[in-house]
């Protein structure tokens, strides 16, 4: 029996019940306890040789020191460039006064919400945004580049508090560090999309089995 990561878990409740329905290739990047990625190609998810296809937290990127020995201290360059743990950080940069306390996921989805809100260009929450857009799309763009997706799904609280506004500027910073054009969409699984996904696997398994001809 397999047994899948939380990241495939997501893609999974998104290729059955979200954003990714009828589509058989893309890419969901999720940020939440960590950064990574799902691989779905032809319509199944790509696990790799050792079943570490999507650990993308390790990519080592422009703007982050290179980190050396991964395995080890379980980061890398695009982790601590974009990951949750990097946004209190990057707010107290953007000269965002109040950065609340507690878990990173907890605030990074917090401060991206209150972000996502601001209007005025010169408002800090903005260009903590628009920042951290630029973050993620520079990771991103390494993924586009080889896979050429047909679809990006943006899943995990720090992506999916940003709403469509931290999309667009996603999509418009990828627009100029990437040839490839995939589209990119907010994942529609925001409730429990780990433990659904589960579900979705659980009830394929269990279809395949009582419907085996083969036995």
């Amino acid at each position: 029996m397999e047994y899948e990561n939380d990241v495939n878990l997501a893609a999974v409740a998104e290729q059955r019940l979200g954003a990714a329905r009828g589509h058989e290739d893309f890419v969901l990047l999720w940020n939440q306890e960590g950064l990574g990625a799902a691989l779905v190609l032809g319509g199944r998810l790509h696990r790799g040789w050792t079943g570490g296809a999507g650990e993308v937290g390790f990519l080592p990127v422009p703007g982050a020191p290179l980190v050396r020995k991964v395995s080890r201290t379980g980061s890398g360059g695009f982790q601590e460039l974009a990951g949750s743990q990097a946004l209190p950080g990057l707010a107290r940069e953007s000269g965002v006064a109040e950065v609340p306390s507690g878990p990173y996921p907890e605030i990074a989805a917090a401060l991206v919400a209150r972000a996502a809100r601001a209007d005025a260009e010169d408002d800090p929450h903005r260009r903590l945004l628009r920042t951290y857009a630029t973050r993620l799309a520079t990771g991103l763009a390494s993924l586009v580049s080889v896979l050429d997706p047909e679809l990006v799904v943006l899943s995990g609280t720090s992506l999916t508090a940003g709403g469509e506004a931290l999309r667009d500027l996603v999509r418009d910073e990828l627009e100029e560090l990437a040839a490839s054009r995939p589209r990119l969409v907010v994942g529609d699984v925001t409730e429990h999309p780990v433990l659904r996904g589960a579900l979705e696997s659980a009830l394929a398994t269990t279809r395949d089995e009582v419907f085996d001809t083969s036995r």
